[in-house]
């Protein structure tokens, strides 16, 4: 999975109409606006300490980060976590100036105003049946797994970035919002999952050419942030954690100033938040310094 996407990502743009996928920032500004308030927000909380730093972890296009920076202030710096040299240069784009880093660890130590969104889903994970771990190995000229059977999945790599994130944040302070799909509680399944042109794919064909990804245990990623020292919040919903920070309010806004675009904004808010949609198996959570108050939105 990991040399799967390494190489995937390394060599194209996979978002948008004529990729594979689209993700929340690239449906309407509204998202990036409400996660750059939030941590703007919750900056201002902790004393606006002024060496704290925007950081994105896989920041796809740059969306999210150039729509949450016109909110924060250009005064703060961007740091992208990013590998893909393909991505890096659309990010360049949109967020001029910006420094690159190719690992969590390599952020400068200050503190954070963390965003991740749709990144803990692509991280490897392992399989297991019982004690036996499943494998892939080639059948004949196909790839196939080792085993079947009740699978219960975990994530060396995942706990490691999430440990990485928390451990930044004790030692430097700041907030980190970790938006993906998942579950709330840990629990047997196979997550694993591939996408190619905006559709289901099987996860063995055509390596490192789909999107692969995994649902993220939020429950496991709480437990190994609290283990690391970092405060965490309850898990949201997306559709209630935009909503309780003020996505309708921000899109009304928009319609008042933009009445030609009135339809277009409405879908994008029914996209984001409806719970057929993405409001309910997107899921919000966030980590923070025991030195500063919790972000908005998890009541």
């Amino acid at each position: 999975m990991a040399a799967c996407n390494a190489h995937y990502y390394a060599t194209r743009d996979p978002l948008g109409v004529g990729g594979d996928f689209t993700t929340a920032p690239e449906i309407d500004q509204m998202f990036g606006e409400m996660v750059g308030a939030c941590l703007a927000d919750c900056w201002h909380r902790a004393g606006a300490p002024e060496n704290a730093i925007y950081a994105e972890l896989g920041p796809g296009r740059g969306t999210l980060a150039a729509d949450a920076l016109r909110v924060i202030g250009a005064g703060v710096e961007a740091h992208l976590v990013e590998t893909s040299p393909a991505l890096r240069e659309a990010q360049q784009t949109r967020v001029p100036g910006a420094t690159f880093h190719a690992a969590i660890e390599q952020l400068p130590p200050r503190p954070l105003l963390l965003v991740a969104n749709e990144f803990l889903d692509a991280l490897p994970v392992r399989q297991w049946i019982g004690d036996e771990q499943r494998l892939i190995m080639l059948q004949g000229e196909m790839l196939a797994f080792t085993a079947n059977g009740m699978i219960v999945e975990n994530s060396p790599v995942r706990e490691a970035a999430v440990a990485a994130i928390a451990a930044h944040l004790v030692r430097h302070g700041g907030v980190a919002l970790l938006i993906d799909y998942g579950h709330a509680r840990s629990a047997p399944g196979d997550t694993l999952q591939a996408v190619r042109g905006h559709r289901f794919a099987d996860p063995l064909a055509d390596p490192g050419e789909q999107d692969l990804t995994a649902h993220v245990d939020f429950e496991a990623v709480a437990d190994t942030a609290r283990n690391t020292g970092a405060a965490v919040t309850a898990l949201a919903p997306q559709g209630e954690w935009l909503t309780r920070i003020g996505i309708v309010e921000r899109a009304e806004t928009l319609v008042h100033a933009n009445p030609d675009r009135a339809s277009d904004i409405g879908s994008a808010l029914n996209r984001l938040t409806a719970t057929d949609q993405m409001g309910e198996l997107f899921k919000v959570i966030a980590l923070h310094s025991p030195d500063w108050p919790a972000p908005a939105g998890f009541e």
